[in-house]
């Protein structure tokens, strides 16, 4: 193996904001407006980036899922998503238990999830190593549409606590919001 196959990517997407009421479950929940706006602007950020997706974990609730399918229709990948129930609601230390699952030969890995599960993640694996600007980004709060890009050497499997370095940090917002009222 060559150790470009060994560079990983692992982009960690907080779903985008989701309707607050009006449903008998929290899982089925879907994004607001807004929320699917953000999702698009996420996908348009990551293009710009250049990060294309090569494998996909996604909580499988509603927001979750409508977030996935807003960043890909700003062309960000092609991935097929794998819908993944254990994410949903899940700690830190479950959401890796799935990410070690990747394929080794997916260089690109991202997971779509919830707080407080996704920023524990992204706050473990890097332990304050990589870009100071992202840490401190990140240090302000990982909001709905939240996306943090990490990187590490080495097979899935054996990503762990404090071996990745967090690259960059972003909170995917649309330019433009209507009024409200």
């Amino acid at each position: 193996m060559t150790s470009a196959a060994e560079d990983r990517t692992l982009v960690l997407v907080r779903h985008a904001k989701a309707e607050q009421g009006g449903y008998d479950a929290d899982h089925e929940r879907e994004l607001t407006d807004r929320g699917q706006r953000d999702a698009v602007a996420a996908g348009r950020w990551l293009c710009d980036q250049g990060i294309g997706v090569d494998e996909v974990f996604c909580s499988t609730a509603v927001r979750a899922v409508q977030t996935c399918e807003g960043i890909w229709s700003a062309g960000c990948s092609e991935a097929d998503i794998r819908e993944e129930h254990r994410i949903y609601d899940a700690s830190a230390d479950r959401l890796l238990e799935v990410v070690r699952e990747a394929d080794d030969d997916a260089n690109v890995v991202m997971l779509v999830g919830h707080a407080p599960g996704i920023p524990a993640l992204a706050s473990i694996l890097a332990e304050g190593d990589g870009s100071e600007q992202a840490h401190e980004l990140m240090s302000r709060g990982y909001p709905t549409a939240g996306v943090a890009v990490l990187r590490f050497s080495g097979r899935w499997g054996d990503l762990a606590p404090g071996v990745a370095r967090l690259d960059r940090f972003h909170v995917a917002r649309a330019e433009r919001e209507p009024a409200e009222g």
